[in-house]
């Protein structure tokens, strides 16, 4: 009797174990250019992407959105709550082929840009929007209090940032560049002096508890949107006809840990990085 009240209190003690030390969950669905990731543990249980909001010409910063933006029409080729495959058409012949997959606290995205025309494209950068209102617990006016970038290996939350652009076509909204893109192919929102080493950027959640964050290689630029949004948008920098390119993006919900966030992003994009400028 003994051994079997024994064997049941050590069953009871692993599937509590188990149980309280559970990887939290995440899936995703796509419907009408909108991917959302779903959790239990997120605050308010999801996460939405417009996905994508927009692909876009050089020449973007002085230029009007309507002359920038390529129109595109989007197919969702197959589905499962791990992964999704859509191909996005452009107007000008280009094709987007991307594979968007869950793999525990991430969701990662591998897309294959391709020209099958005779005619070069002029698709130079794409945008995903990521909404963060639900996961900050804040709106427009505050949601930059918990969102940061990171310069020289280190936090900087944008609100101590020593310099914010203030004047540009488009207003309000602030725009960060690599060092290897022309400021004149960015966003057309105030573009910041600050030049990061970091393709990351993110946010921290409502009870700070978790770190929304992303990143793409090739990177085009980092943004701080208009409607409770974060960007990091990647390069295409065009194709001619018949080119082929591969770009990888991650989205990352972790435990608030920025120290493990960055190595982990140094490790997933293989970064040695140089020092950022400006900052």
């Amino acid at each position: 009797m003994k051994t079997i009240t024994h064997k049941v209190f050590l069953m009871f003690v692993i599937c509590s174990f188990l149980a309280c030390n559970k990887v939290p969950q995440l899936s995703i669905s796509w419907s009408d250019e909108i991917l959302t990731i779903h959790g239990d543990h997120l605050p308010g249980d999801s996460v939405q992407v417009w996905y994508i909001e927009a692909f876009c010409r050089n020449g973007s910063h002085e230029t009007a959105w309507e002359e920038t933006v390529i129109g595109h029409q989007s197919k969702l080729i197959s589905a499962s709550p791990k992964e999704i495959i859509l191909e996005n058409y452009l107007d000008d012949g280009m094709v987007a082929h991307h594979i968007i997959s869950v793999k525990n606290d991430e969701i990662i995205f591998d897309v294959t840009i391709s020209n099958p025309t005779e005619k070069a494209s002029e698709a130079h950068w794409a945008q995903p929007c990521i909404r963060v209102d639900g996961f900050t617990g804040l709106g427009q006016d505050d949601y930059v209090q918990k969102s940061f970038l990171i310069i020289d290996d280190q936090l900087a939350m944008m609100p101590d940032l020593p310099q914010w652009a203030m004047e540009a076509r488009y207003t309000p909204g602030q725009v960060w560049r690599p060092v290897n893109v022309d400021p004149d192919d960015v966003n057309p929102r105030p573009l910041s002096p600050i030049v990061p080493d970091n393709g990351l950027i993110g946010c921290f959640s409502e009870d700070n508890q978790l770190i929304l964050a992303t990143a793409w290689e090739p990177w085009q630029e980092l943004f701080q949107g208009v409607i409770v949004c974060l960007h990091s948008d990647f390069r295409i920098g065009g194709l001619v006809p018949g080119e082929t390119k591969n770009i990888k993006g991650k989205i990352y919900i972790v435990e608030n840990d920025i120290d493990a966030l960055i190595q982990r992003y140094k490790q997933d994009f293989n970064k040695v990085l140089p020092h950022s400028l400006g900052y």
